[in-house]
């Protein structure tokens, strides 16, 4: 899918970079790996336990497409397949970092007031 890219006022920067990042996995996928490194497929998938196989697939394509990522081939038969960071990826670290943190604060500010806990926290 082809992203269009807003070039005319003062938001418009946030928006494209928003179409980028935005959903509820991409940014996740992202921030696994940018902290932690490269991921196999499988990998990915224990660390996001809400997303579903075909929706991890979509937004790793996205991711690629998009140029964030880097997928590689390990292996043949069984097929195993690796995700990292490109360089033009690893530019939104500090991005991420700011919304970790900022959503960790929130949480804090919402303890116990948030209808669903995480998944991969348990």
């Amino acid at each position: 899918m082809e992203r269009k890219i807003y070039n005319c006022e003062t938001g418009c920067p946030v928006e494209s970079t928003l179409q980028l990042i935005s959903g509820r996995w991409k940014s996740v996928i992202l921030y696994h790996l940018i902290f932690e490194g490269e991921h196999r497929y499988s990998e990915l998938q224990r660390k996001i336990p809400g997303i579903t196989r075909r929706m991890l697939s979509l937004q790793l394509k996205d991711l690629e497409n998009d140029q964030l990522i880097k997928r590689q081939v390990l292996q043949e038969k069984p097929l195993m397949v690796s995700y990292r960071i490109t360089d033009y990826g690893y530019s939104l670290k500090s991005v991420l970092k700011v919304l970790h943190q900022w959503g960790a604060d929130y949480n804090q500010r919402n303890e116990g007031k948030l209808e669903e806990e995480c998944l991969a926290c348990k």
